[in-house]
């Protein structure tokens, strides 16, 4: 997943309905809460950011989903509108499931099976970076080219409500990818277009009732959540509050004020690094805590042009970044890495190929000699990653390069980044934060031949080894057995040798809450951050 990092109300206006000063105690109550940067969409078919994720887990449910919960629980792939866990065919190429009875969206529409269908051939019709995890399906690769003729894979039945899928060969992470949000079905009629203006009719317990481009967007309950569909789904939680105010509020330290001030009940990013040892020395306990991420942060290099299109010199901008100092830039948030997969993933196994050695990362640049020394540094214009590209391009100026830094809105950052025909496309900041707990998360979107789109791309390096694209297809149909985590740690050798990437380090995220919230009962799902649910006033 990848991670994309207004000014806050006056005072006067939050006295006319903080979530703080509203509702019963554990029941009810308008919940005010900040995001440092509007999601990269609030449409389920496209949404693949951190904000994104946390913003639509309680609106749009899928056939299977993540359990509410923390840590491990929370990886655990349950019902969702299906009835159960699919019946799996022995061979592994037939799922089979059954909607539950009675379902409806938002706007009182019953969900019928064939909605699921029409889900995931939007999600190809999009060119959504999620397509790649349904690429195995029979015919969707044919329809990702042409998009008509729908996906003959696809088998379902409004009347019964069941729906089968036919898969070319199996796929041992299907379960996981199926539980995302991008297949989660949407009415009929619904068009094919990005919804993130207008937000699309939920299933989950809460709907988006309206969107500002870059300011906010708001929740209400879902009408027919009480009235159908929390009788057939008793296992999803159905939230405490009544509605959800989101405002977008670029400066991370107005945020902490206005946290503590209790105008606002929670911030969903972190405090900025200069105010995070405050945060955490005066409420940690009671309204801050810091929850483990599976996360890597890196710098992306374009390997299809030059200068990096030659290895040696991938190799110097490894060698020349010093992970330690860019630890400190994000003031103790980031444990030092130098690889894809972070610690506690499955199949991690660490190594250090690239130590930091600036003289042998100059020697690497003269050797190669590259007749085009003029480069772009992209990042987001949120601070940490602004430091973060600001220094790599002081870096890159240090082993022989002119570079300029290019700074986009953090709303935008990765629509720009991830579209071919963005100019200059050299060297950037990314992060990626693990969809599923499985190690091919962290492969095949970041480095498969099939994840190179026109737009939306998740390889931002543009990397294209068809013999990597083969293993990684190969090993997505093995069960994690010790021996295929051991094959994941020699990919990520593999694929860090042609250095692609320069990782730098795996995070951790602060939850703070204003203290009006009940901070023992706020879940933290690792696949989708905070959940809305779990927001209760003390």
């Amino acid at each position: 997943m990848r991670s994309i990092a207004i000014a806050a109300v006056a005072a006067a206006l939050c006295l006319a309905g903080c979530g703080s000063g509203s509702g019963d105690p554990g029941n009810g109550g308008v919940l005010r809460a900040t995001f440092s940067s509007f999601p990269d969409y609030l449409d389920p078919a496209l949404s693949h950011s951190e904000e994104g994720w946390t913003a639509i887990y309680d609106t749009y449910v899928p056939l299977l989903t993540y359990r509410h919960a923390d840590g491990k629980a929370g990886s655990e792939v349950i019902p969702g509108l299906a009835r159960s866990l699919p019946a799996i065919s022995s061979d592994g190429l037939t799922y089979r499931f059954r909607l539950r009875d009675r379902l409806r969206y938002s706007n009182g529409k019953p969900v019928v099976a064939s909605d699921f269908k029409r889900a995931v051939e939007r999600v190809f019709v999009l060119n959504s970076s999620g397509s790649p995890f349904f690429t195995d399906i029979v015919g969707a690769t044919e329809f990702a080219k042409t998009k008509k003729g729908g996906i003959r894979g696809i088998v379902v039945d409004d009347r019964s409500g069941e729906i089968t899928i036919h898969l070319t060969r199996p796929r041992g992470t299907f379960l996981q990818e199926l539980a995302l949000p991008f297949t989660a079905p949407l009415p009929a009629g619904t068009p094919d277009e990005d919804l993130t203006g207008n937000p699309p009719p939920a299933t989950g317990p809460y709907e988006i009732t309206s969107s500002k481009a870059g300011r906010g967007w708001s929740y209400v309950r879902n009408p027919y959540w009480a009235k159908a569909n929390a009788k057939a789904m008793p296992q999803l939680p159905g939230g405490s509050v009544d509605r959800i105010e989101v405002t977008v509020v670029r400066n991370a330290s107005s945020q902490v004020d206005d946290v503590e001030s209790g105008s606002y009940d929670w911030m969903e990013n972190p405090p900025p690094p200069d105010r995070y040892a405050e945060v955490k020395d005066n409420y940690e306990g009671t309204q801050f805590r810091t929850e483990p991420t599976e996360s890597t942060y890196f710098f992306w290099i374009n390997m299809t042009q030059p200068p990096f299109d030659d290895l040696r010199v991938r190799r110097a901008v490894n060698y020349a970044v010093d992970p330690e100092a860019l630890g400190r830039i994000y003031a103790g948030q980031l444990v030092a890495t130098q690889q894809v997969l972070p610690p506690g993933m499955p199949g991690y196994k660490q190594f250090e190929l690239y130590p930091h050695n600036l003289g042998k990362a100059k020697k690497l640049v003269e050797e190669a000699d590259p007749a085009d020394r003029q480069v772009t540094v992209w990042t987001d214009d949120e601070r940490s990653q602004e430091e973060a590209g600001s220094y790599l391009a002081e870096v890159l100026k240090d082993i022989g390069f002119e570079a300029k830094l290019q700074v986009v809105n953090v709303d935008n950052y990765f629509s720009v980044i991830g579209n071919q025909l963005t100019s200059n496309l050299d060297i950037g900041w990314a992060s990626w934060f693990q969809d599923y707990p499985h190690p091919n998360d962290f492969f095949q979107p970041l480095f498969s031949e099939e994840s190179i789109f026109p737009t939306n791309t998740t390889n931002l390096s543009r990397f294209a080894d068809p013999q990597v694209s083969a293993k990684i297809a190969e090993l997505a149909e093995e069960p994690l057995t010790p021996a295929v985590e051991a094959e994941y740690a020699a990919l990520d050798r593999e694929v860090m040798e042609q250095a692609p990437w320069v990782p730098y380090g795996t995070g951790t995220l602060g939850t703070f809450v204003s203290s009006a919230i009940d901070l023992d009962q706020v879940v933290y799902n690792p696949t989708f951050n905070q959940d809305l649910t779990s927001f209760r006033f003390k």
